[in-house]
């Protein structure tokens, strides 16, 4: 769990209206939206409320809420087994939060931008070629023109220096 778990800054105790505005909110990458809406259908969530660094998450029975961040859900038991699809989370005990515990998100699971394969925009045709850069204006060629033996100036172009 990246985020730190702390006091909720003054004025930011808001209600949503759903989830999706939450996520949105929070700025919440969209390949966890599916994950996080089946975590809170299973579990049984009545209100979401902004608490600044996560979204509160309000159970409809017995248990504590859920903080949803940017990167896990926090607020598990340890006996709480939450099956999404097939497949139970792995859940991981809270180093802010104890005695709670956490899962991580699964864009977090994603490969670095190093590892991704790039996009492309639109599909490049073979046939299309790519426009040619500018040619480059070639460098100057660097001329020696002597140096004076009077004031050791180095000279012109047109053969004088400093002492002429």
């Amino acid at each position: 769990m990246n985020e730190v778990q702390g006091p909720t800054p003054t004025g930011t105790s808001r209600p949503y209206r759903s989830l999706t505005e939450a996520l949105r909110a929070h700025r919440i990458a969209l390949e966890n939206y599916e994950f996080i809406t089946a975590i809170t259908n299973a579990v049984g969530i009545s209100s979401f409320i902004d608490r600044g660094r996560y979204i509160e998450a309000i159970r409809r029975g017995d248990g504590a809420a859920l903080h949803i961040g940017r990167t896990y859900t926090n607020g598990f038991t340890e006996d709480e087994v939450i099956v999404i699809g097939s497949t139970p989370l792995r859940l991981q005990p809270s180093e802010g939060r104890a005695p709670y515990f956490y899962v991580t998100h699964p864009s977090e699971y994603a490969l670095p931008a190093a590892g991704r394969p790039k996009r492309t925009t639109a599909p490049r045709s073979a046939a299309a070629p790519r426009a040619a850069a500018a040619p480059r204006a070639p460098k100057p060629v660097e001329r020696d023109y002597g140096v004076c033996d009077v004031c050791f100036m180095v000279k012109t172009p047109a053969g004088g220096c400093g002492c002429d």
